[in-house]
């Protein structure tokens, strides 16, 4: 599992984002948290809302939106029920288990992941602190949960993706051929193998 922790002063942009992904069925809503209601029950308003009630508390922290996604390795076919625990689990253990949080699945590239909404602004007004959760507390919980979820280990996985291997062009397909690791495997191939000299002419 790999986990990518962003923050964003701009609550609208990141709600509307896994909104529309609602909209154009290339996302599921399959998760919620201390919203005061159940999940199929929320409302665009009963979201942003919340959100904004918590962060109104805290003026001074300008990044009060919190934007996650879990990925998982293209072998691991994990349905909607078995991801909801896992999205539980990696909140409490980052310190975000009793803040609100919306858990998307998202089906727009080839591989298994989550987005998570959130705020890091507390009910007490204080913020939650987010300098280095990404090395620390993320980093932790990314392990503890692959080893109690037994999931392919994020570590294994990187070694593989660095590996130069052929795709097939003619049946290249975003959202089906992983493209972002595609891209990534050639460009590094590429790089490590040749020197790019470059030429500026001024006229």
């Amino acid at each position: 599992m790999v986990a990518i922790i962003n923050t964003s002063k701009s609550l609208g942009k990141v709600l509307n984002y896994n909104e529309q992904k609602l909209k154009e069925n290339k996302a599921l809503l399959i998760h919620s948290r201390n919203f005061g209601k159940d999940t199929n029950e929320l409302g665009f308003t009963d979201k942003i809302k919340t959100f904004e009630k918590l962060q109104s508390l805290n003026q001074r922290t300008q990044l009060s939106t919190t934007h996650i996604s879990l990925n998982f390795d293209p072998s691991e076919k994990l349905s909607s029920e078995s991801l909801q625990p896992i999205a539980d689990a990696y909140m409490q253990k980052i310190g975000f288990g009793e803040q609100p949080y919306l858990v998307y699945q998202h089906y727009d590239a080839g591989h298994p992941h989550l987005h998570i909404v959130s705020t890091n602004i507390k009910q007490d007004g204080r913020a939650i602190k987010m300098f280095n959760i990404g090395r620390n507390q993320s980093e932790k919980a990314r392990k503890e949960i692959e080893q109690e979820f037994k999931l392919v280990i994020a570590e294994r996985h990187q070694k593989i993706k660095h590996e130069l291997k052929p795709i097939d062009v003619p049946n290249f397909s975003y959202s089906k051929t992983e493209t972002k690791r595609a891209i990534s495997n050639v460009l590094s191939a590429v790089l490590t193998t040749y020197k790019i000299n470059y030429l500026i002419t001024i006229s």
